[in-house]
């Protein structure tokens, strides 16, 4: 009997995770009735396509969730990354549908590519004419990457309590990013309530704050979600240019956007009045310091290339560009591809460098950063000292081998799956660079296009299989690869 139990606790629990898929697809059929009365409010016929989604979505998470009857409801850890890595698929699948069908409607591909790059927040589009669409696609494009930018999955654990103790803590550890997850409440629904009432509140404030400046209430609303979500979707086909005349939009985007790429669980100690967290913490302060270089010399290369204007673009627009790349939002001001190589450069190491592990931000992390340059100190020293004791530490606390080597190993892999990606998308006749700016922008959840470096056009023009490539490529960025990549060893499918 003894042998009975442990050999369960190797299987994989399809059915409880076929349950809580259907608990997931009420919730996204939920979001969906936002969309659909945007539409219908504004008097669009895409309401009717967006009302058939809701139905269908909700109609297939209600029969999954009621006639599923699973024999257990424990989950061990390969329960929370499979339901994790698939989630994000499936709400792709069901989030897609209205693109095939609205009155500028998209390919199956292009829809599909449009989903992946708004929940995971990258923001790279297919869509052409993004101005063309309708109030109600801008509304689905702009909630996407909300949902997606604190995380399908904490939305979940935040309202379902009793995934408190049916493998919420495998599913939080999946989805949030970073190298440790820290649990600012003792339970797991505790911690994602906090959470996304701090990511609620943010996007309020900054709705009303945008519709005090220049813009209306929908494109408030949409370019809040797309900013606090470091995602970076517009409603303008010009993008955020379209308001590139005003400082206030400008200087309240980067103020939120920065607010985006810091770990959320250090804004909650800052809200509850802990500011010694603030000052003790090595990743902040790195985030304030990158912003700070990276805008002096954005500020030097413009002035030495001579390609400002005016006072805004040498001063306010170098620190929009830096915060915007570094948080993976991916807005670009006017004139970004004319500041020259140098600058490129730069961003490019942003691109990789990504904010602050436990934001909404994609990259590498600057946590990972960290840990990297100091373990290369370490090294370097004891080939000078080789009997000396080095450890690696960060906010004050020293880790332990295992995570060193577990951070070494992301980065690796990091590069060579942009390498490898770049490789794939080449062989499909897209030029070399292109091929690389492309994947490298998609797994860093930036969603530049080859227009930032002054080459070809959008992602609208790749093959489509570049585009599933890319699809790819931004699910790993956005669950940072071991999530991913663990679904195809032999290993975990091994009872």
């Amino acid at each position: 009997m003894s042998g009975h139990i442990r050999k369960r606790k190797h299987l994989l629990n399809l059915r409880q995770l076929g349950r809580i898929m259907g608990w997931l697809l009420i919730i996204e059929a939920g979001f969906l009735l936002i969309p659909t009365l945007t539409a219908a409010f504004y008097h669009e016929s895409d309401w009717l396509p967006f009302a058939a989604t809701t139905v269908l979505t909700g109609l297939t998470g209600l029969l999954l969730s009621r006639y599923i009857r699973p024999q257990s409801h424990h989950m061990g850890k390969r329960d929370g990354f499979l339901l994790t890595a698939s989630v994000w698929v499936v709400f792709s699948f069901f989030g897609l549908i209205p693109f095939l069908f609205c009155t500028h409607n998209l390919g199956y591909t292009d829809a599909f590519f449009e989903a992946m790059s708004g929940f995971t927040t990258t923001g790279a589009s297919a869509i052409k004419e993004p101005s063309a669409m309708s109030h109600g696609i801008h509304m689905w494009r702009a909630m996407m990457q909300w949902i997606g930018g604190m995380g399908i999955i904490l939305f979940t654990l935040a309202v379902i309590p009793m995934l408190n103790h049916s493998g919420g803590i495998q599913m939080f550890n999946a989805e949030v990013t970073g190298i440790t997850h820290d649990k600012i409440r003792p339970r797991i629904n505790q911690t994602a309530k906090q959470l996304w009432l701090i990511y609620i509140s943010l996007t309020i404030i900054l709705i009303l704050l945008l519709w005090l400046g220049p813009m209306s209430f929908f494109e408030s609303v949409c370019h809040a979600f797309g900013t606090i979500s470091t995602g970076g979707y517009s409603t303008d086909t010009a993008g955020i240019t379209a308001w590139d005349s005003s400082v206030y939009v400008k200087l309240v985007v980067i103020v939120f956007m920065f607010f985006g790429g810091v770990n959320f669980s250090l804004v909650y100690r800052a809200l509850r009045g802990d500011f010694a967290a603030l000052r003790r913490n090595d990743v902040l302060k790195t985030y304030l310091c990158i912003i700070g270089v990276a805008t002096a010399l954005f500020i030097v290369a413009i002035i030495a290339g001579g390609s400002g204007r005016n006072w805004m673009q040498y001063s306010i627009d170098p620190l929009f560009q830096v915060v915007s790349t570094l948080t993976s939002t991916g807005y670009v001001v006017a004139g970004f591809s004319s500041w020259g190589a140098f600058v490129l450069g730069i961003a490019l190491v942003m691109m990789f460098f990504g904010a602050c592990a436990g934001s909404t931000s994609g990259g590498a992390k600057i946590d990972r950063i960290i840990f990297l340059f100091k373990n290369i100190r370490n090294e370097v020293e004891r080939t000078i000292f080789p009997n000396s004791i080095r450890s690696v530490s960060i906010n004050g606390r020293v880790a332990n081998s295992e995570l060193v080597t577990k951070v070494i190993a992301f980065l690796c892999l990091y590069v060579l799956i942009i390498i490898a990606g770049g490789i794939v998308i080449a062989a499909m006749g897209v030029p070399l660079g292109e091929a690389f700016f492309s994947a490298f922008s998609c797994i860093s959840n930036t969603g530049f296009s080859t227009e930032v470096r002054g080459w070809g056009g959008g992602f609208d023009l790749l093959p489509d299989a570049a585009k599933w490539v890319l699809a790819l490529l931004m699910l790993i960025g956005r669950l940072e690869i071991f999530t991913v990549l663990v679904l195809f060893t032999p290993a975990f499918w091994r009872r």
